[in-house]
């Protein structure tokens, strides 16, 4: 099931699709989406949760690089509830 990302890249709000079976992460969609290429981020990101205790520290690793790069706020849109009849 595809979702929505709202994020903010070099101060302008953007909107994509997103799935997990293409991606692992939102964060990883949204630097496809700007042709950002990841991977010595993603080989830094694999030393810093081995060496961490806690998921605090890959999240603040994570959202300071992506803020270096020029993003913003980057979220999942709310899931829209809609009544069988409505599909």
């Amino acid at each position: 099931m595809s979702r929505t990302i709202i994020y903010t890249y070099q101060d302008q709000e953007k909107h994509i699709s997103f799935s997990y079976s293409q991606f692992r992460s939102i964060h990883e969609a949204v630097a496809a989406a700007e042709g950002i290429d990841l991977t010595a981020y993603l080989k830094m990101e694999q030393q810093v949760e081995a060496v961490s205790s806690g998921e605090k520290a890959v999240r603040d690793f994570r959202d300071s690089h992506f803020r270096k790069l020029g993003f913003g706020k980057i979220t999942l849109a709310p899931k829209q509830h809609r009544g069988i009849g409505e599909k």
